[in-house]
């Protein structure tokens, strides 16, 4: 066979090689369910934010009704390519963390991202271009733009503008809050688009924040391996949290993640191989739960919790550390596991795989974002 390479182009060849290349070993550092305008319970859109600063929408129905599934069974082993029907290129560098701003028509989706910004499109326009099935999303102008602030050192000179690695949001209170890589936490106002409060002592920079309605306040988790209780009128710290020292904890690993339960009476934080459970009315480390790998992220699913880490495995267990059940994920190291209010679960990670699993713990699919 004789090809015609007259108009060939170097360049563009490369660059394709590259561009599948870098998709293929791409990573997903969250995905979490869209809130349902359907009385179904079940969401239908899953929202991921990817180390090539992308944030996309995916379809659950689109995905389970697609030529793979009809022509045979779905199985954790089966990788089905998706098309996003919305999709942001959201921040220059990787996208860490999405987020919706409240749940009804004038919901925002939020994503923050290694340049520091966090940026915030309104719910209900994206929507309408998934359902006038216009992909690319990326002309639709955000409604919030902010950016971390930098801060002047010797001689004058600015620091580099600190990435934003998670979020929390206080839809009643109007605050996003943002635990950034300068070792501060950020409050900003959604209104004004400005710095509320700054919260300053941890060492070192931060993985994790969550936020507490009931008592307006705020935990967050940092590379300096505590996390700290925060009170979100003063801005105080009222409480450091450290794991209770132990033989086999030589030194403290950071806190890579956290979370609260609904009655926001107990906390789970992830450090190094181990998963730590504190009862914070009582202001009491409750069990120390070992794990074979290390922890990234977790979640309460009622009484339960689910973790997930480097490897490839779903776990569940019990306030007292008992291992419920595990459940082999596609991903080889999952940084993000999100809970449906159905009960499905989503675990997301490395190789830009989305795993989705029922509440009976059987697997629904698994999808590898295409792209455009």
């Amino acid at each position: 066979m004789v090809m015609d390479v007259t108009n060939w182009d170097e360049d563009e060849y490369r660059n394709t090689i590259l561009h599948e290349r870098g998709f293929q070993y791409r990573t997903i550092f969250r995905a979490i369910f869209a809130p349902s305008s359907n009385p179904n319970p079940s969401s239908d859109i899953v929202v991921s934010a990817s180390s090539d600063g992308s944030v996309a929408t995916y379809s659950l129905s689109t995905i389970l009704s697609s030529q793979e599934i009809r022509n045979g069974i779905s199985s954790a082993k089966q990788v089905l390519a998706a098309q996003p029907n919305c999709f942001l290129q959201a921040h220059e560098g990787p996208a860490y963390d999405v987020k919706f701003y409240g749940d009804d028509a004038d919901a925002l989706l939020l994503s923050c991202g290694d340049d520091g910004r966090i940026r915030g499109w309104k719910w209900k326009e994206l929507e309408d271009f998934m359902t006038n099935r216009q992909k690319q999303g990326s002309h639709v102008k955000p409604t919030i733009d902010l950016i971390n602030p930098q801060h002047r050192g010797p001689w004058y000179a600015m620091s580099p503008i600190s990435e934003n690695n998670a979020m929390a949001v206080d839809h009643q209170g109007g605050s996003i809050f943002a635990a950034a890589g300068d070792s501060c936490a950020y409050n900003w106002d959604v209104e004004t688009s400005k710095i509320k409060m700054v919260f300053k002592g941890h060492s070192d920079y931060l993985h994790c924040i969550v936020f507490c309605k009931g008592i307006n306040q705020i935990i967050t988790g940092s590379e300096d391996g505590t996390a700290r209780i925060w009170d979100c009128r003063s801005g105080k710290c009222t409480q450091v949290i450290s794991p209770k020292r132990d033989e086999n904890l030589k030194e403290l690993s950071s806190v890579s993640c956290i979370a609260l339960d609904a009655s926001e009476s107990w906390l789970a934080y992830g450090s190094g191989q181990n998963l730590f459970v504190w009862n914070l009315l009582a202001s009491d480390q409750i069990s120390r739960i070992c794990i074979p790998t290390t922890c990234q992220d977790v979640v309460f699913d009622d009484n339960n919790i689910l973790a997930v880490g480097a490897s490839p495995m779903l776990s569940r267990m019990d306030m007292d550390g008992k291992i419920l059940s595990q459940i082999r994920c596609a991903p080889e190291s999952a940084f993000s596991v999100s809970l449906d209010q159905s009960g499905v679960i989503a675990v997301a990670g490395y190789g830009g795989l989305i795993d989705v699993i029922s509440q009976f713990g059987s697997h629904l699919c698994t999808f590898q974002p295409t792209s455009l």
